[in-house]
């Protein structure tokens, strides 16, 4: 393997910005990755004073995408990135996605991963065109103990599944945030910058994925009903789903943003002939099994008897709390995983490079564009 630590650089996530600084601990808890180039806003000028903040080099701190990836195409194999992180409002991730990978270089982007499906489609062409790592930040999936409910339902422990609920509730945007000047309800409430849907793309998009990784369930059909309940809204703040998989199991998907004074409740709830799984965001080192024939069991996180992707996914002793950088930081190891196998002329180690990736992006674009149809459909259930 390359004894060296990754190189990146960063697109998007400057001052004001909240995603970024969480990607970059992220990314930095574990000591296999640096930061060495940047273009980290759209304004020049704030690019580069965030830059700075960060501690890039003058020649490596840029004003504009273009202009960083110019620069890295210049460089020798032995200074060049090994890839670019984009964390920018969901408008900028297609470009910027699409022009590093035709340059050959892995990419990690945030997540919904473009607007439309016919971006979605050209950007998974590019990558498998390219044979380059291209990384999805659903960061929920990084968590331990969803590893270990996605070991339990892959393994049959919960038999046939008949119901899955998923619900992600905030409160953040109860009231017209945006109009009061708040930069990240401007952009996510902004049809033009966020994209066809507002709570549905921005949270309901975590949920879907958080579904699909743990269950391997495929949605036939929706129902969907999208509302924008904060008057003078352009985009829906709550959403509720019922949904149809192959097989015959039925799930019902919530994603609100309007739960006053709910922080960041994400909920996944799995039931099957043998049993039900319960896990929450909130207190995520506990997963809850409720089987047919025996007594609720506890599972917490850091146990020696969980399955071996939950236990590499754990980075302290049980009881010691780990939570939201350390599942981010999950999904960049698998990247890293990955990346360095390439670089060393090898396939990476399935449970090493276990991360979500561009088709589990398209997957998500689909989802949201077949969610919009539905609540604007007479019909309302509407095929996938």
């Amino acid at each position: 393997m390359v004894s060296r630590k990754l190189r990146y650089a960063m697109v998007g996530g400057g001052r004001d910005a909240f995603i970024g600084a969480v990607h970059r601990k992220a990314m930095a808890l574990d000591g296999q990755i640096e930061l060495v180039a940047g273009a980290l806003s759209s304004s020049p000028d704030k690019a580069r004073a965030s830059g700075r903040d960060v501690f890039l080099a003058d020649d490596r701190n840029h004003g504009d995408w273009q202009s960083l990836l110019a620069d890295e195409l210049r460089r020798s194999p032995e200074e060049r990135i090994d890839f670019v992180s984009i964390v920018t409002p969901n408008h900028v991730h297609f470009p910027v996605a699409k022009a590093f990978v035709e340059a050959g270089f892995h990419v990690v982007c945030d997540k919904p991963l473009v607007h439309t499906r016919a971006e979605a489609d050209a950007l998974v062409a590019a990558v498998h065109k390219q044979g380059t790592v291209f990384g999805v930040t659903y960061n929920y999936t990084g968590y331990p103990m969803v590893r270990q409910a996605r070991e339990m339902v892959r393994s049959g422990q919960l038999g046939t599944l008949r119901k899955v609920v998923v619900e992600y509730n905030q409160g953040w945007l109860a009231t017209h945030l945006e109009a009061e000047g708040n930069k990240q309800a401007g952009w996510r409430t902004d049809p033009a910058r966020s994209g066809a849907a507002g709570a549905i793309g921005d949270i309901g998009s975590h949920a879907e994925n958080l579904l699909a990784t743990v269950t391997g369930l495929e949605i036939e059909a929706l129902c969907a009903d999208l509302g924008a309940l904060v008057p003078g809204r352009a985009l829906d703040d709550d959403g509720s789903l019922l949904l149809r998989f192959a097989g015959g199991a039925r799930g019902v998907l919530v994603a609100s943003q309007i739960h006053t004074g709910v922080e960041n409740d994400l909920r996944l709830r799995i039931s099957g002939t043998l049993g039900t799984l319960d896990w929450r965001q909130e207190a995520p080192s506990e997963l809850i099994h409720y089987p047919h024939d025996g007594p609720k069991q506890i599972l917490t996180r850091g146990s020696p008897w969980l399955c071996e992707s939950a236990r590499r996914a754990s980075r302290l002793p049980s009881g010691h709390p780990e939570g939201f950088i350390e599942a981010f930081a999950n999904v960049y190891a698998g990247v890293a995983a990955d990346i360095r196998a390439r670089l060393a002329g090898h396939v990476a180690e399935p449970i090493a490079a276990d991360y979500p990736r561009v088709e589990d992006g398209a997957r998500g674009v689909r989802f949201i564009e077949r969610t919009v149809a539905s609540d604007a459909s007479e019909s309302k259930w509407t095929a996938w």
